[in-house]
């Protein structure tokens, strides 16, 4: 399950809600492409900004369009009986895996994000995947605090920020030896994927894999094959994608990438957020087309 390139799409929205084809599209188009598996409802997904309803079509639209590809559904929320309902309304959709942000207003603890994994791990059947981004949840855990949430049933990943390729090897080793078993590790930060990969992750979860999936396929199995110069070349080529997502966000430039390889309409991004500018949109053009 939790193994080689999982693809997070765009969730086109609107203020009039989901473009249920729209994404349909652009999951069917990475099922057809041969991704491991496919993330709905992730960051990319903007997840945080759907209604129960919302999300829960969705997953299910995720869940149809991919053909027997694994769909991980993220159910991250503010409250743990939201997190349930949105568990529930996953599984009942077909989910084979979920997707859980410790997602806070307040600053959590350490004591309260273990119980919001102890509270969900133990009520789900399908595995879970802890999402650890504190870019967007202002939460940092500590290896500590993975080794004893992966102990919990029913988790079977954890996704970490990524890494600085020099850093990677001691990273990964660090983390692994806190982990039991069976979990596995999966990076996320694009540009840092290739490195990640070659120092022995198991899976990348990818923001542009949502988009590009031959071209993040080919930088994870030239990874999978022992091959890391080649992975880093790969990734390499990319760079004029990774300095925008550094200057504009993945999210807004994944969704003036999306419309310009013309698979979603305009607007597409839930208010108050904002698409890029015709300025930006046209480094996001000449990005896509020097690759």
């Amino acid at each position: 399950m939790f193994t080689g390139l999982s693809a997070f799409p765009l969730t086109p929205t609107d203020e009039s809600g989901v473009d249920e084809k729209a994404f349909a599209g652009l999951v069917a188009r990475l099922a057809e492409a041969g991704v491991d598996s496919i993330g709905a409802l992730g960051s990319t997904g903007g997840y945080a900004y759907l209604t129960r309803e919302e999300r829960a079509r969705a997953a299910r639209t995720a869940v149809d369009a991919a053909g027997g590809v694994p769909v991980v559904v993220g159910i991250g929320a503010l409250r743990t009986s939201q997190v349930r309902a949105l568990a529930e309304d996953a599984q009942q959709a077909g989910a084979s895996a979920l997707l859980l942000a410790p997602v806070s207003y307040q600053p959590l603890t350490d004591d309260e994000v273990f119980g919001l994994y102890e509270d969900i791990s133990r009520e789900v059947s399908v595995p879970l995947c802890v999402y650890d981004n504190p870019g967007t949840t202002h939460f940092t855990f500590s290896d500590e605090l993975h080794g004893r949430i992966a102990a919990l049933p029913n988790i079977g990943a954890v996704k970490i920020p990524g890494i600085p390729a020099d850093q990677a090897p001691d990273r990964i080793a660090a983390l692994r030896s806190t982990l039991p078993g069976h979990a596995a590790i999966g990076v996320s930060g694009d540009a840092f994927a290739a490195g990640g990969l070659s120092a022995g992750a198991d899976l990348w979860f990818s923001v542009i894999g949502g988009l590009l999936p031959q071209q993040c396929l080919a930088i994870t199995r030239a990874a999978a094959d022992g091959d890391a110069d080649r992975a880093t070349a790969l990734s390499e080529r990319m760079e004029p994608l990774w300095a925008l997502f550094r200057r504009y966000g993945s999210q807004r430039v994944t969704s003036a990438a999306a419309e310009h390889l013309g698979l979603v309409s305009h607007p597409n991004l839930p208010k108050p957020l904002r698409g890029l500018d015709a300025a930006a949109r046209r480094e996001v053009a000449d990005a896509l087309e020097a690759l």
